[in-house]
C-alpha cells in the first residue's frame, strides 16, 4: 500500500480479493468513517497495458459518475511507484449474487426494489456517456442501510452519442449477443445484462443456459427468450413484456435505460411501493 494512504487511513482486515488486488476495510482516524480500499500492486499489471489502462480508467470513470445514490462512491485515489490504491464507499451487506443464491426466486415487488435503483444508476451513467459493460449480480452491492450500489467500473468505457464501442468484455451469462458476435456495440449492452438479471430474479434460472461456456455463448447468440409456463405461470404479463424489450436481439428495438424506467411494470409497481 502507498505511504500516503497509510498516513490518511487506518487499514484493517482483508474483506475481498479480485483479479488485480486485495480489498481491505479501512477508516479515517479523523472522524471514524469506514471505507473499503482496493490496493493493487502495479508489478502485477506492469506487462499488460490493457489491464493497466482498465485500472486507471476505473478511478477516472468513478469520479465522472459520482456522486450518485446508487453508485459506489470513490473517496480517494493514491499512487506511488509500487501501489495504486482506490478508497471506496464501504458496502458491508451481501451482494445481489449472494442474495440470489439464498433466495433464488424473487417476488415481483422484491425484483422491482432491485431494478429501479439499478436502472437509475445505469441511466445516470448513460446520460454521462459511460457504458458499464459488466453488469452482473456480483457488481450490485448493498450498504448497511440496504441501499443498492452499482460497483466495479474496471470494464467501463466512455462514449459519445451515436459512437460504437468494441472489445469482448462482460461475463458469460450476462453478455449481450452483439458483443459475443464480435460486432461493434452501444451502451445498450448494459440493458441486456440488466434484463438477464431481472429474468434470473423472477425465474430462478438464467434465460440462456449451457453446460459449458461455449454452450452458454451459443444460447446467448441465438437469443431465443422463452417463458416456460411451469416457471412463469405467476409472473405478470407486464414483467414478461419488459423482459422482451430488454432482451431484444435487435439493438434498435431494445429498450434504453430511460424506456425501462418508464415501462408500466416499473411505474405501476413503483407507485404502489
Amino acid at each position: 500500500m502507498s505511504e500516503a494512504l497509510k498516513r490518511n487511513y487506518r487499514v484493517c482486515e482483508e474483506i475481498g480479493r479480485g483479479r488485480f488486488g486485495v480489498v481491505f476495510k479501512c477508516y479515517s482516524p479523523g472522524n471514524g468513517e469506514k471505507f473499503a480500499v482496493k490496493s493493487i500492486n502495479k508489478l502485477f499489471i506492469a506487462d499488460d497495458s490493457i489491464d493497466r489502462q482498465c485500472l486507471y480508467n476505473e478511478a477516472k470513470i468513478m469520479h465522472l459518475v459520482s456522486p450518485n445514490p446508487h453508485i459506489v462512491r470513490i473517496a480517494d485515489f493514491y499512487e506511488d511507484d509500487t501501489y495504486l490504491d482506490i478508497v471506496l464507499e464501504l458496502c458491508n451487506s451481501s451482494d445481489l449474487f449472494q442474495r440470489l443464491t439464498s433466495q433464488r426466486v424473487f417476488s415481483e415487488s422484491d425484483a422491482i426494489a432491485v431494478m429501479v435503483p439499478l436502472m437509475e444508476a445505469i441511466a445516470h451513467c448513460h446520460r454521462l456517456g459511460v457504458a458499464h459493460r459488466d453488469i452482473k449480480p456480483d457488481n450490485i452491492l448493498f450498504n448497511d442501510w440496504n441501499y443498492l450500489k452499482l460497483a466495479d467500473f474496471g470494464s467501463a468505457q466512455c462514449f459519445r452519442d451515436g459512437e460504437l464501442m468494441s472489445g469482448v468484455v462482460g461475463t458469460p451469462y450476462y453478455v449481450a449477443p452483439e458483443v459475443l458476435a464480435g460486432r461493434d456495440y452501444t451502451e445498450k449492452v448494459d440493458i441486456w445484462s440488466a434484463g438477464v438479471i431481472l429474468y434470473i430474479m423472477l425465474a430462478g434460472i438464467p434465460p440462456f443456459y449451457g453446460d459449458s461456456t461455449e454452450e452458454i455463448f451459443e444460447a446467448v447468440l441465438r437469443a431465443n427468450v422463452r417463458f416456460p409456463t411451469r416457471i412463469f405461470h405467476s409472473v405478470s404479463p407486464a414483467a414478461k413484456d419488459l423482459l422482451r424489450g430488454m432482451l431484444c436481439k435487435d439493438v434498435s428495438r431494445r429498450f434504453s435505460a430511460e424506456q425501462v424506467l418508464r415501462h408500466p411494470w416499473i411505474t405501476s409497481n413503483d407507485e404502489r411501493s
